[in-house]
């Protein structure tokens, strides 16, 4: 894949990836950048620039086969081969991510969760085990884990991304309140769910 692809190309590409199964859900194996525009608001010519980034992919005079287009796609996402997850941080948020169904349908497999709270450890999220946050330097290692999903408070993340960091992850899903610094090879996606929220709220006084 080229190394100069924008941000704003590959923040597109899942709601590529998303709506196009949902149109292979409906029975459609056929579509033009024209029609696929008007469903996911994005104009015609940007998606053509998008895919052009990779190839294109479609034909002139026939649009784009669906199903090839999304693999094509999962393939440049690097879904074709399954990522294993762990979640440190056991309450509500992690385990609610734990037992999402559509990760694992997507390759993304939770292996385990870690937690403090000693009324956590050892429960279960299906078949997902809770352990003790002082066993990452034990367990991490046996499960060859890609991406860290951090849920826990801020105050614990940058000491625990280092700690895992230090286990060999560079992917980091990022819950906790707070941006992480990690080493130029380590990638980070914050998510500052209050942030999004403050947003809605911008908008929504503005819209008044």
């Amino acid at each position: 894949m080229k190394q100069n692809i924008s941000k704003a190309v590959i923040k597109r590409l899942p709601r590529y990836y998303r709506y196009l199964g949902e149109l292979l859900d409906a029975g459609i194996t056929r579509i033009s950048s024209e029609e696929l525009s008007k469903i996911m608001k994005v104009t015609a010519s940007q998606i053509r620039q998008d895919l052009n980034n990779f190839g294109g992919f479609g034909h002139q005079g026939y649009g784009y086969n669906v199903e090839t287009l999304k693999d094509e796609i999962s393939v440049i996402l690097g879904l074709k081969s399954p990522h294993n997850l762990i979640i440190v941080g056991g309450g509500n948020l992690g385990r609610a991510i734990a037992g999402y169904p559509k990760f694992g349908n997507r390759g993304f497999i939770v292996k385990a969760i870690f937690d403090n709270d000693k009324s956590v450890i050892g429960s279960r999220v299906g078949d997902i085990e809770t352990y003790s946050v002082d066993l990452l330097e034990n367990i991490v290692p046996t499960l060859d884990i890609d991406i860290a999903v951090l849920t826990m408070p801020k105050e614990h993340a940058a000491e625990t991304a280092e700690r895992l960091y230090k286990l060999g992850i560079k992917a980091f899903w990022n819950f906790a309140h707070t941006d992480l610094q990690l080493p130029g090879d380590a990638f980070c996606e914050n998510v500052h769910l209050s942030d999004s929220l403050m947003q809605l709220s911008y908008r929504l006084k503005n819209s008044l």
